[in-house]
């Protein structure tokens, strides 16, 4: 019998070949007048990289800052690929969730500047080419200077980069300001949103992180609290750790504050019942089966195990 996990919308990604190889800057200014003028991180480690492994040296930079030390040669065979001489996005973001962290995708020059003024690096997705012959790079945007109009990179060089405020708006543009976070679970983004961030902590459960992805449903759960995604994405985790003992309590939470939520009766019901506790286990079945849904098949099936001695 599998638990019921929580429906989340889609994360979009772009799927865009990286070979190596907007807003106008008043308005940035004016939108950005709370931030600090000028950033600079100075503990994000500058790899440089070899021919067509700007992906690998990019991740090694942003997994190393986050407390996970390696190198892009170390990366190579977890994130590059040889027939398409690059890394694709999603290749990236896995190999990151794989390493226990939360790969957050963000879009946009506000929240690519508020997240740097946080002191958390980006990794970003720019085209060193034309429109019609691209030259897609990675790179990670390590600080910026609003006064001076120029955008700090660590780009596979031996020094950090200092580009012109406009140049990096036109070359990131052209992937649609693809960005990407690299974060403990423990760290959430100044630009978190709800629906995002639990599907980035999704992810964790996917790379079977489970450990992690405790972490990160606890760090959204101290944000939105109460939120029901969140507690189906704790349960849910602390179940495959097989602690039923505190997944129980997260489920009775989420049937106290969610009473509507066929899936977590469901999910308390098979919990229950792997404690021995077949009554209670019953009982909550039945409700999860009488609330119905879209997820009606699975409760009748934990139902109809749990009546007939089955777990």
């Amino acid at each position: 019998m599998r638990l019921s996990g929580a429906s989340f919308l889609p994360v979009l990604i772009f799927f865009f070949l990286a070979g190596c190889g907007g807003p106008q800057l008043a308005e940035i200014r004016e939108q950005m007048i709370r931030l600090p003028s000028r950033v600079e991180l100075q503990d994000v480690p500058l790899y440089t990289q070899e021919a067509q492994q700007c992906g690998p040296a990019a991740l090694a930079m942003a997994l190393s800052w986050s407390g996970i030390p390696t190198t892009p040669e170390a990366l190579v065979p977890r994130v590059y690929t040889p027939a398409l001489k690059g890394s694709l996005q999603t290749a990236i973001v896995g190999a990151a969730r794989r390493s226990g962290r939360v790969a957050y995708p963000l879009s946009g020059t506000e929240a690519l500047l508020r997240e740097v003024a946080a002191g958390h690096p980006v990794i970003v997705l720019l085209n060193l080419g034309l429109s019609w012959y691209p030259k897609w790079h990675y790179a990670v945007v390590t600080g910026y200077d609003l006064a001076e109009g120029f955008i700090v990179l660590h780009s596979g060089k031996t020094e950090p980069e200092y580009l012109p405020f406009r140049v990096f708006e036109n070359t990131w543009a052209r992937s649609r300001r693809w960005g990407l976070l690299v974060l403990q679970p423990g760290d959430l983004p100044v630009t978190a949103e709800e629906t995002s961030y639990l599907a980035a902590v999704l992810g964790l459960e996917k790379a079977h992180r489970w450990h992690e992805a405790v972490e990160g449903y606890q760090t959204a759960l101290q944000q939105w609290p109460g939120s029901l995604p969140a507690l189906m994405g704790l349960g849910n985790s602390l179940y495959a750790l097989r602690e039923l003992a505190r997944a129980e309590k997260v489920f009775q939470d989420a049937a106290r504050l969610h009473p509507t939520s066929g899936a977590a009766f469901n999910n308390l019901a098979q919990v229950l019942w792997e404690e021995g506790r077949q009554e209670a286990a019953l009982a909550a079945a039945r409700k999860a089966v009488a609330l119905g849904g879209p997820l009606s098949a699975t409760y009748r099936k934990t139902l109809k195990e749990i009546q007939s001695g089955n777990p």
